[in-house]
């Protein structure tokens, strides 16, 4: 069958089975491996050969970097680092910029932890605090979703680009540096928006419960929580670690063999991640050998699944990869030059169908892989350029069939009908946002 019917196929076939007939992503993406795989013409052992290789791929790339993120951000959800350091975020900007400092605290509290944790974890101060300083419930709801939004849909190692730089083949740190400069203006949109919606239909939000539920973890005393140099060196010293390996690496000659090689392997992702590990493991007053096992089993058991995902779709890569596609849209390439849009747009298609920005970002890459030269990405800041676009793409549009959605909507305690106004139309913005930010980086740096 021609290759790119199959590819269009193989799209509109992940948009029908993850989002109306609710299949899990696992399946999807493996069944449409060897199904394309076959109808692409391919002998039965060569489509479980390349699905063997995809997999396995995957998984080397980016296998210990999903599971040491996932253990680091537990490390800090249970030590308390995190309320550490919205604590001290609160106590220097005061009661009247609340907001600001909400905002702050979601950006640097996302930087290692998913949005959905980080959200359970910090919805109980939240709410709180908009009870207690009188501000409005509805934006700092928002300002928590949109703040711990920006960094997961574009910085390492959080699973979806993560995945996708491994996919792609291409530098951590440069992608953790670019993600994070974009990230920054989108607080500030995800910040202003909130400010708007809440004046606009905050009103519609019901009297919410001052007591927080039990389905909510209450955070540790005061008196237990972590420094906070110790919460944040947890958190940046892995991010200077590795961007600091990208930075080197721009001109070697510069620098001494032997700092080359100690930052070498200290910037290494897993490396880096080892490193804040053992610091968030400082941050425990007493750490008994049973808690850091349950800890331990927890981030394994929530990695899990991101993991399976994440090779299913090298997988899918791999069949797309041996498809033949370059001589078919070689020419197409060549004739209409939508440049990162192409990248970005496919990515909000996913999303906006499937709901999933991890699935949606590795779902683009894995088919974009192959084709990056004939769509005229040739260099290594290209890659990075491109999975931006996707990181950017993958934040547009979140409603009701995002599972973030629901946490935002259960733990901020805002109705379904309120949520689609304001938090959806929110992730609009935020996605346009960061692509045109995206668009003059690129046209500054190329």
């Amino acid at each position: 069958m021609n290759p790119l019917f199959l590819l269009l196929l193989g799209i509109l076939a992940i948009i029908l089975l993850s989002s109306r007939f609710k299949l899990h992503t696992f399946v999807v993406l493996f069944g449409l491996t060897i199904t394309l795989g076959l109808l692409a013409g391919f002998v039965p052992a060569d489509v479980l050969k390349y699905a063997r290789e995809g997999f396995g791929h995957t998984i080397e790339k980016v296998g210990l970097l999903i599971v040491l993120g996932t253990l680091l951000g537990s490390l800090l959800d249970r030590s308390g680092a995190t309320l550490s350091i919205a604590n001290f975020l609160l106590s220097r900007v005061g009661a009247g910029q609340t907001a600001l400092a909400v905002t702050l605290m979601a950006f640097l509290v996302g930087l290692p932890i998913f949005c959905d944790s980080g959200f359970i974890v910090l919805s109980g101060l939240v709410l709180a605090l908009a009870q207690r300083v009188q501000q409005g419930h509805l934006r700092l709801v928002l300002c928590l979703a949109g703040g711990l939004y920006s960094v997961h849909c574009l910085v390492p190692p959080h699973p979806g680009i993560t995945a996708a730089v491994g996919v792609l083949n291409a530098d951590t740190g440069q992608m953790m540096l670019l993600g994070t400069a974009l990230a920054l203006p989108l607080t500030v949109v995800a910040y202003l928006w909130a400010r708007y919606a809440d004046r606009r239909f905050g009103s519609s939000v019901d009297q919410f419960d001052a007591e927080v539920d039990t389905l909510r973890p209450e955070p540790s005393p005061p008196t237990l929580l972590p420094s906070v140099a110790g919460a944040l060196a947890a958190i940046f010293v892995p991010i200077g670690l590795i961007a600091l390996k990208s930075v080197l690496g721009l001109n070697p000659a510069l620098w001494p063999a032997t700092l080359l090689t100690g930052v070498g392997f200290l910037g290494d992702p897993i490396a880096a991640l080892g490193v804040g590990i053992g610091i968030a493991l400082s941050l425990f007053p007493k750490l008994t050998k049973a808690l850091f096992n349950e800890l331990t089993e927890e981030s394994i058991v929530k990695a899990g699944p991101v993991l399976v995902i994440v090779a299913a779709g090298g997988a899918f890569g791999e069949i797309i990869k041996h498809m033949g596609l370059e001589t078919q849209l070689t020419g197409f390439a060549q004739q209409v030059s939508l440049g990162l849009l192409l990248p970005f747009g496919l990515t909000v298609l996913l999303k906006t169908a499937q709901g999933s920005s991890t699935v949606a970002v590795l779902a683009v890459a894995s088919l974009l892989q192959p084709l990056l030269p004939m769509l005229g990405f040739v260099t290594d800041w290209d890659k990075v350029l491109v999975l931006a676009a996707m990181g950017a793409g993958s934040m547009t549009l979140s409603h009701a069939n995002d599972a973030y959605f629901w946490v935002v909507a259960r733990f901020g305690q805002l109705p379904t009908p309120l949520m689609l106004r304001t938090y959806s139309v929110m992730t609009v913005w935020m996605g346009l946002s960061a692509f045109l930010s995206l668009l003059l980086v690129a046209w500054l740096t190329r």
